[in-house]
């Protein structure tokens, strides 16, 4: 099987799809009418075991080999973000307020690209192709609910992988170790007795005291973690008071949590650090904390190596490409809950031909000659890992 002439040979569909879908985004939770033609574009390449997800806007779809063995899964996201598009580019998007600013397009065209490719080579696989379609990945939940709905069930191993606006164009990373850390989300609630401004020692002043909580959090990042470990902390948002000359009565405070640990060592610091400080301004705080993803860390050599030498294989040890460990998250991490996984980037930066702007702005455009490659990476750790397993 030669899936580096297939990509080639299906570089113009890929095109098209991609630039059909940036044309029509939809957020999260309302990809209603992105999962149908998706169907559509599977069904029409004679993909017809599919199964629509009963709870979110989702989908999966198998592709049986021709001889019996394991089954592997590949992902794409679906869902847009609320950006208003400015990249001018004539397929640019018809959904106002509404734009693929973080790739997904690219995503989608890619598997269905890497679809076309094994479809074609079904007859050769020793085992199955699950085709995972997700939505409302920019909200950290579609991971989960497909998991939930048994998406991933009797999968032996999944692949998935994000164009990077930072990563030169055409380099494929599938890097060993930390990938992107996990997203906790947290709120805290801070509890005093209003008073006049006049007269701030009648009252329990709430701003001072989530003022000390704000300065306090950071130990939990300088002084109670591993310095090896790395940790972000930080307030995304703070509102609290009525009126200019009162000290007031409540602060409300959100923000979030990145780390590569696992457990509740994060949640259990901060409950002790604010509820401690509150208490010496003798004001009350509740801290309400999230899990919304877990770290994605390729830990399992075998798919490491598979997936490195699938890169290898077709396009020579210069395709391979690094990109640092980075603090942002993705919901794919969900799916380590069911099987094995693999996560990678697909860069499309190329300053010569303008594609400068990185994942969520409001310009990001990639190099579409990157996206064959995404999709015979994909094609093909699929057949290597189907095939190595097979033996």
């Amino acid at each position: 099987m030669d899936i580096k002439a297939l990509a080639e040979k299906y570089e113009p569909y890929i095109i098209e799809r991609r630039c059909y879908y940036h044309t029509c985004p939809e957020l999260s939770n309302e990809e209603v009418e992105t999962c149908a033609s998706m169907k559509r574009d599977l069904d029409a390449m004679g993909v017809t075991d599919i199964v629509e997800m009963k709870t979110c806007h989702g989908l999966i779809a198998t592709i049986h080999g021709g001889h019996p063995g394991k089954t592997v899964a590949l992902r794409s996201d679906i869902d847009a973000l609320p950006v208003k598009e400015e990249t001018g580019l004539p397929f640019a998007s018809r959904n106002e307020g509404k734009m693929h600013a973080c790739g997904h397009d690219n995503h989608m065209a890619m598997l269905l690209g890497a679809a076309k490719i094994l479809n074609e080579i079904k007859d050769e696989l020793h085992g199955n192709v699950r085709l995972v379609v997700q939505p409302a990945e920019e909200i950290a939940t579609g991971a989960l609910a497909m998991v939930k709905e048994g998406a991933v069930d009797g999968v032996d191993a999944i692949y998935g992988a994000h164009i990077w606006g930072t990563v030169e164009s055409g380099l494929i990373d599938v890097t060993p170790g930390n990938r992107m850390a996990c997203c906790h989300m947290f709120k805290i609630k801070v509890t005093g007795v209003s008073a006049h401004g006049s007269a701030p020692h009648l009252g329990i002043d709430a701003i001072t005291a989530s003022a000390e909580i704000i300065s306090s959090l950071q130990q939990c990042v300088s002084r109670m973690n591993d310095p090896l470990n790395p940790l972000v902390l930080t307030i995304g948002t703070i509102s609290g008071g009525d009126r200019w000359n009162c000290t007031p009565r409540e602060v409300v405070m959100e923000g979030t949590v990145r780390t590569f640990a696992s457990g509740t060592f994060v949640e259990d610091k901060m409950r002790q650090v604010i509820t401690s400080v509150a208490s010496a301004f003798g004001a009350k705080a509740e801290l309400e904390y999230q899990y919304l993803t877990e770290p994605v860390i390729n830990s399992d050599e075998q798919l490491n190596r598979i997936a490195h030498d699938a890169v290898v294989k077709l396009y020579g040890e210069e395709g391979v490409g690094h990109m640092p460990t980075i603090m942002g998250s993705e919901d794919f991490s969900w799916y380590g809950q069911k099987t094995r996984y693999i996560f990678g980037f697909l860069g499309s930066r190329d300053e010569k031909k303008g594609y400068i702007y990185t994942n969520h702005q409001e310009k990001y455009d990639v190099d579409e000659a990157v996206l064959k490659r995404g999709a015979a990476v994909m094609a093909q750790f699929a057949a290597d890992f189907l095939a190595e397993t097979a033996q």
